[in-house]
């Protein structure tokens, strides 16, 4: 499938502001021009149609046009950020990487390998003449898998023409959710601001400067957002949609958001690494119902798990098992309950506690502690313990010098009546470090916590 048709939109919008970093201003021409130059590099270089490229970059004009020109070379597109360097040499490995391609504002280094071409996923690819796309999983739970997607396929999504925004780059460039954003607004001829910081006075100050009226991002954000008020020193009135994902939502901090910015709406989204980013329709601004498009996906619920069929459908892990059953069924790993054609996801089967043969999520917990004075995040763990098989722990930041014990008993005090009594945590850790990885997502790891007050 080609992708002429994208570029010709570029040509199209012409001179229409495309992307602004570093409060430089880019246009779609100066994208074209930029595609232009990194074709003959691609040439230049002698990177053959099919080899597979890391590209080792945070997102710029420059690294959107050369993930262009090697759309168009047929090649095999691995990005990397700078978030990822503790598993980069397990990457190269898996990607069986023929190129490594690092640019900056003056240079382009590129590094040439010899790798052994074994992975079949890899050659079927090479063989029908498709681009590529290969996304590493977070590796909280060991070590990241390595997603293949037929590139052609994801971009033949954006080919419809969608409502422009000024969006902020918020999500990372080598996540679906990143790789969504930027080809959402660029085909739509939207603008894209690149996200200088990604702490809350950063974000809001970006949104501020640049009147940006889309920000694609987490739960976790806005929970430190709300918390934080630092949305009261700026001025946010240009923003018109917030988009959340990658976990689930607390209901009571969307309807806080709901009440403290009425003139946002606000809109769940979904997705993963496996399948791509999914169209659906939340039921309102402020519920967590969504309804996916019958029209474009298969979906069923088998014991309370979400599994769904799509087009979108990666082709597979290129490090571990095939995860579809023999119809082609993906199993997400998300608990869910029903309301007719709507859906709302409880959490992941794999943060669910088991205690005393009773599944605990832990996101209810922490929607309500969330609720509390002085707690600015709260991730719910279990804890191994032999009378029940597991107790819920809690790790909190705060942002005063309660101590432990004190929180323990005011936690205790606050759920009391409002969580079954199994819920309500056992214990308390207070610690120092954030509750959240580099993509802002909640981060709950099993097992006593090492460095917190307890």
């Amino acid at each position: 499938m080609s992708i002429e048709w994208l570029i010709e939109r570029f040509r199209e919008y012409g001179d229409r502001e495309a992307v602004v970093s570093d409060d430089i201003s880019r246009s779609y021409r100066d994208i074209v021009r930029e595609c232009d130059r990194y074709r003959a590099f691609v040439a230049d270089k002698k990177i053959r149609e099919g080899e597979v490229v890391i590209l080792e970059n945070e997102f710029s004009i420059k690294t959107f046009a050369f993930v262009i020109a090697l759309i168009e070379n047929r090649n095999i597109i691995a990005p990397v950020t700078a978030s990822g360097p503790e598993f980069f040499k397990d990457y190269v490995t898996i990607a069986e990487a023929d190129k490594i391609v690092r640019i900056d504002d003056q240079d382009v280094e590129i590094q040439s390998l010899s790798p052994n071409k074994s992975n079949p996923l890899l050659k079927k690819m090479l063989h029908n003449g498709d681009s590529g796309l290969i996304l590493f999983t977070s590796g909280s739970s060991g070590k990241p898998k390595a997603v293949l997607h037929n590139f052609d396929k994801l971009l033949n999504t954006y080919r419809e023409k969608k409502k422009r925004y000024r969006t902020l780059l918020f999500l990372l460039f080598d996540h679906i959710g990143g790789m969504n954003t930027l080809f959402y607004t660029l085909a739509g001829g939207g603008t894209i601001i690149q996200a200088l910081g990604k702490d809350v006075h950063s974000v809001c100050g970006q949104i501020e400067k640049n009147r940006v009226e889309l920000l694609p991002t987490t739960p976790t954000f806005l929970t430190l957002l709300y918390a934080s008020e630092s949305y009261r020193n700026y001025d946010l009135s240009s923003l018109k949609l917030i988009t959340y994902g990658t976990e689930p939502m607390q209901e009571t901090l969307l309807s806080r958001l709901c009440s403290r910015f009425p003139l946002i709406r606000f809109k769940q989204t979904y997705g993963t690494s496996e399948l791509g980013i999914l169209r659906l329709q939340s039921k309102s601004s402020d519920s967590t119902w969504m309804k996916l498009d019958a029209d474009a996906y298969q979906v069923k619920v088998v014991k309370d798990t979400l599994y769904l069929k799509t087009d979108t459908a990666m082709e597979g892990y290129l490090n571990a098992p095939d995860p579809f059953d023999e119809e082609g069924w993906y199993n997400t790993g998300d608990k869910v309950v029903l309301d007719g054609d709507y859906i709302k996801i409880l959490g992941r089967d794999s943060d669910i506690i088991n205690v005393g043969g009773v599944k605990v999520f832990p996101a209810e917990i922490e929607d309500l502690i969330l609720q509390m004075p002085g707690i600015r995040n709260a991730a719910v763990i279990g804890e191994k313990n032999p009378i029940t098989g597991n107790i819920v722990a809690v790790k909190v930041n705060i942002g005063t010098d309660e101590d432990a014990i004190s929180l323990k008993r005011r936690i205790r005090d606050f759920c009391g009546g409002k969580l079954k009594p199994f819920m309500i945590p056992a214990k308390v850790y207070i610690v120092e470090e954030e509750l959240y990885n580099a993509r802002f997502k909640r981060i709950r790891s099993q097992g006593e916590n090492e460095h917190g007050r307890s």
